[in-house]
């Protein structure tokens, strides 16, 4: 009996240390938004998804990178497999026993395919034409379009914003103004200014279509790098696109850098004014990925395709391979 309480003490002594230094490791809100924040941002300045609801999903869904979905399979949003999903899997109880998810081999490319997933499932289309500022609309239309379950997942969300202060990412430099720590004052006054009020197309206006939030003759009209573009729809041409926007269709192939054969899919972005000379946000590199060409990242970026091609001292006709870094300014 004395051996055996003997070898019970000497168990529950060799676990202790293990079992102290799981409670040390687990990472804190706080350390989270720290480490994937710059993610976010760059993300809003890319997709226009707010920073703030990035965060906030990211901090929910994963428990802060705790959870054991997020440990096992680096997947942060609960993202499921699908249909269409062709990467690693892991298998987790969740809505119901043993159920499929996405697995990554970084927690950045769970962050990046949370962007490409809301950026192009239609069923999230409508959150785009909220400003990247409004979290609250965000936080309800991810609610209503099905992202989770949860009865209160919205806010769950909005209370997540609000307690760390996450709207602060979702303003022009909110990195660096977030963690310059703004005083108390400063943030009260900013979020009491805050309007969740859609606003309407001013008909008068000379360019009514050029406000990002504006829908125009059926088209939501979306805005990256400070450049207005719309999604081909079925059936959709150049000549169309012009005429709906009053654009000539060789101005309008010229915006988006493609020649007379050029012909246009369902969901392509289609530029309605100039593209920029380089990219206006934090990011300096864009990493090729499978699939992608000069034209598709200088789309994706709102950049000149000649002038992405001259940072990067590429010829703009050939093509480029997976893994390969492009400057963007």
């Amino acid at each position: 009996m004395k051996n055996f309480r003997f070898t019970i003490v000497y168990l529950f002594l060799a676990i202790l240390p293990s079992v102290y230094l799981t409670a040390q490791t687990r990472q804190t809100r706080e350390e989270y938004i720290e480490k994937y924040k710059a993610i976010a941002v760059a993300h809003m300045e890319r997709y226009g998804i707010p920073a703030s609801i990035t965060m906030a999903q990211g901090i929910l869904e994963s428990d802060a990178g705790n959870s054991k979905l997020s440990l096992s399979s680096n997947n942060h949003f609960g993202i499921k497999c699908k249909k269409h999903w062709t990467g690693a899997k892991v298998y987790h109880d969740d809505d119901a026993k043993g159920e499929c998810f996405r697995a990554y081999p970084t927690v950045e490319e769970s962050y990046q395919d949370h962007a490409e997933f809301l950026d192009s499932s239609p069923r999230y289309d409508s959150l785009f034409a909220y400003p990247s500022d409004d979290y609250r609309s965000w936080a309800r239309g991810l609610k209503a379009a099905g992202y989770a379950t949860a009865p209160d997942y919205a806010q769950r969300l909005v209370s997540i914003i609000e307690k760390y202060k996450l709207y602060l990412l979702d303003r022009e430099d909110g990195a660096a103004i977030y963690s310059s720590g703004k005083t108390a004052k400063e943030n009260a006054e900013w979020f009491a200014n805050q309007s969740n009020t859609q606003i309407e197309a001013d008909p008068s206006a000379p360019d009514p279509f050029r406000v990002t939030i504006n829908p125009h003759d059926g088209y939501g009209i979306y805005r990256i790098n400070k450049t207005c573009y719309v999604r081909a729809k079925e059936g959709d041409s150049y000549q169309s696109i012009g005429k709906a926007f009053d654009i000539a269709e060789h101005t309008l192939r010229k915006f988006n850098d493609v020649d007379r054969q050029a012909k246009l899919a369902e969901g392509d972005i289609v530029y309605i004014e100039r593209k920029k000379s380089h990219w206006l946000g934090d990011a300096h590199i864009h990493t090729t990925r499978k699939g992608e060409s000069l034209h598709s990242v200088s789309q994706s970026y709102g950049i000149r395709l000649s002038r992405l091609a001259r940072l990067s001292r590429l010829n703009p006709t050939r093509p480029i391979s997976e893994g390969q870094m492009l400057r963007l300014k």
